[in-house]
């Protein structure tokens, strides 16, 4: 059986609380995420924070309109929200949105064994739509959950995991991706057809 993670993008303050339109989706989604988070859990697979930490220097940052810096290494908006962690859970450092992008995160799932990724978080079409392309190019299979992920707009949301879908992951519900891996055991591969 392959060993399985759930991979969170930005459930962070400062990402989360940006936009009423991204707290209002997160409060929806939260219950039913926080289940998934606690159910793989239970089942004995493990669950990394991709965190977003911004640096100071890089020049493609959005600050706030007062010209602060968000996302801080070490302040309070850039901590995984309390709901979400678990003392057995891992943090992994990101500084773009692909949780793969120039971290540790790929060497830290090889140490692991882990071949099969559950991508979630915020915003779909951004940090989880980079992050799951990102570990497709690596070989992982790469699942998402769709009630897991979240976008400010759900037009966005639902565009991105159109393309996840067609392209490099298999897309469905929580309770499905449980029942599957209760019932096989491991989570299949999706199988990728490349037109020439």
């Amino acid at each position: 059986m392959g060993k399985i993670a759930v991979l969170t993008n930005d459930l962070q303050a400062d990402v989360v609380h940006k936009t009423p339109e991204r707290t209002s989706a997160m409060a929806d989604a939260q219950p039913a995420f926080v289940k998934f988070l606690d159910d793989i859990r239970g089942r004995g697979h493990s669950v990394y924070h991709l965190q977003l930490v911004n640096l100071p220097d890089d020049p493609n940052v959005e600050r706030d309109l007062d010209g602060t810096l968000p996302l801080q290494r070490g302040s309070q908006g850039a901590a995984i929200l309390a709901d979400f962690l678990d003392p057995s859970d891992v943090i992994v450092e990101k500084n773009k949105d692909s949780g793969f992008y120039e971290t540790e995160l790929h060497d830290r799932l090889q140490a692991a064994g882990i071949d099969t990724v559950l991508v979630t978080g915020l915003q779909t079409q951004i940090c989880v739509q980079t992050t799951a392309a990102d570990a497709f190019f690596r070989g992982y299979n790469v699942w998402v959950p769709s009630d897991c992920v979240v976008s400010g707009n759900p037009e966005d949301r639902d565009r991105a995991l159109e393309w996840l879908g067609g392209y490099c992951a298999t897309v469905a519900h929580s309770d499905e991706i449980l029942a599957t891996l209760d019932e096989q055991g491991e989570l299949p591969r999706k199988v990728v057809k490349i037109l020439p």
